[in-house]
């Protein structure tokens, strides 16, 4: 009696072995589902819709009509404003970025040094973080009023002519600035944490070579949190280009005409100085209308944001990775 004896095929999986590989693609969808719905319904969509009304004329009540690079043509040539709110916006870039992550690092520095009262000063420099961004503008506001402000009533009393700060143009993007390092308590809690975590072995073994303190903070405690100050930049640049609510409301209580917080008539005041792209952003899309246009701007705002936060992103690491091989 000859007993056949069934072998299976190398690389050809048996019936049950599919069944299981099936299972386990089944969990893994199911345990990835709230992902793929939320990011399908709350990104990709949203992405997919605004790509396609960038290309058509739409007002929100009739059928998008399709216009091609009309919207592009017009945002890149022919809207004299959205020019003097990109370089409002790009202001704030380089300049906001620069000053916040270099004050929250300042301040954690301080921090890290205390030996009394950290907590009660921790909590008080990260209060101004929980303030809501529309009731912390409007405190902002009149404390800085020219007229009535006790700001520029204390400058008065040291003999200084305070200036005219949100009704001014020279000085209201200062003014903003000002007003966003005042609200810097989370980036600063951030960085606090990583100077904590610096091993002090190194500060020590820097310190018996001969290093002072500022050598010791340049070459030991920088290169310790060059990750954590890549996030604070990438964070600050994000930030700065989608400054808005802050912006909208100190114009429009500075202009005085407006009827409710953050609706002024005379977006931008004082002379466009705190008109940011998207806010003309907004204005295009839900004053006048012109969801078409509004979308093109919101797409190039997008890609802006991706292309320089991917290219400074390669050159902190080309330059780490440099730093590393010297």
């Amino acid at each position: 009696m000859t007993a056949t004896l069934e072998r299976t095929r190398p690389g050809r999986a048996t019936p049950a072995r599919a069944r299981t590989a099936h299972r386990r693609r089944l969990r893994v969808l199911g345990f990835m589902a709230p992902w793929i719905i939320g990011f399908s319904c709350f990104f990709a969509y949203p992405l997919l819709a605004t790509a396609y009304f960038s290309f058509t004329g739409y007002d929100l009540l009739s059928p998008p009509q399709w216009v091609g690079l009309r919207n592009y043509a017009y945002l890149l040539f022919g809207d004299p404003v959205v020019r003097v709110a990109a370089v409002n916006t790009l202001w704030l870039v380089v300049v906001l970025t620069v000053l916040r992550v270099v004050f929250a690092l300042g301040v954690a520095a301080v921090l890290a040094r205390l030996r009394s009262g950290v907590g009660l000063v921790r909590t008080l420099c990260y209060l101004p973080a929980l303030a809501p961004p529309v009731a912390a503008t409007l405190a902002f506001t009149f404390l800085f009023n020219p007229g009535t402000g006790p700001v520029n009533a204390l400058l008065g009393l040291l003999g200084i002519d305070g200036p005219l700060w949100f009704n001014d143009p020279a000085w209201a993007k200062p003014a903003l600035t000002l007003l966003t390092l005042w609200d810097s308590g989370e980036l600063m809690i951030i960085l606090l944490a990583a100077l904590l975590d610096v091993p002090r072995d190194l500060h020590e073994a820097a310190a018996l070579d001969g290093a002072g303190a500022v050598g010791r903070f340049w070459h030991v405690t920088i290169p310790s949190i060059a990750p954590v100050l890549l996030f604070g930049v990438v964070n600050s640049i994000i930030f700065a280009l989608q400054y808005f609510t802050q912006a909208v409301v100190a114009g429009s209580v500075a202009s005085g005409q407006a009827e409710v917080v953050g609706s002024s008539k005379v977006l931008g005041y004082p002379d466009n100085a705190t008109l940011t792209f998207p806010a003309w952003l907004y204005q295009q899309g839900f004053h006048y209308y012109n969801m078409g246009y509004a979308a093109a701007m919101a797409l190039v705002l997008f890609l802006f944001s991706i292309g320089f936060t991917v290219l400074l992103i390669r050159r902190m690491r080309g330059g780490t990775n440099a730093e590393e091989v010297g």
